[in-house]
């Protein structure tokens, strides 16, 4: 969860990244650089119920 919100966040070297292009690479990484349990918590939690970062 903590790679999402920095990934969606603005960060001094880069703007942030949108919710859509974050999901689309924790997704595409699955199982290789992000655990998949904690990928699909994340996906269904932010589709699912409509999170987001403030």
């Amino acid at each position: 969860a903590d790679v999402v919100e920095a990934m969606s966040s603005p960060r001094p070297y880069r703007p942030a990244l949108g919710i859509e292009k974050v999901l689309e690479e924790i997704q595409n990484n699955k199982g290789r650089l992000y655990d998949p349990e904690i990928v699909e918590a994340c996906l269904k939690i932010i589709t699912d119920k409509k999170f987001s970062f403030k």
